[in-house]
């Protein structure tokens, strides 16, 4: 991402901020582990592993808004064939009793926690 692309999201951050849209929030967090593997968050064009197609990755066209769905699309139907955590995929795909949902929210607490310290 481009420094010109960069100041173009912070000042759409600072608008969202200022006109939340329902639903979610958004700041500059940085999570320790926090990674994700979102197609349009990669370096723009061509996929050198041949994997995704220019137009799925970064754009400028890209808004705070558009990031924050992918990230929502990401997490509400997570794509076990292409992970970013390959141990965690496995533990998606292999959870008959519902563990793996159960330790994820046990983390998703604590960062909340963590986030309101």
């Amino acid at each position: 991402m481009t420094d010109q692309s960069s100041l173009l999201l912070r000042k759409q951050l600072a608008e969202l901020n200022k006109n939340p849209v329902e639903g979610f929030s958004a700041g500059l967090v940085m999570a320790k582990n926090g990674d994700v593997c979102i197609s349009i968050l990669h370096e723009p064009g061509e996929d050198r592993f041949g994997y995704e197609r220019p137009e799925e990755r970064w754009l400028p066209v890209h808004t705070v808004e558009t990031i924050m769905i992918s990230v929502i699309s990401m997490l509400a139907d997570p794509n076990v064939d292409s992970p970013a955590n390959v141990d965690a995929a496995r533990e998606w795909r292999e959870d008959p009793k519902g563990e793996f949902k159960r330790k994820v929210a046990r983390c998703v607490r604590k960062s909340q926690e963590m986030a309101f310290d």
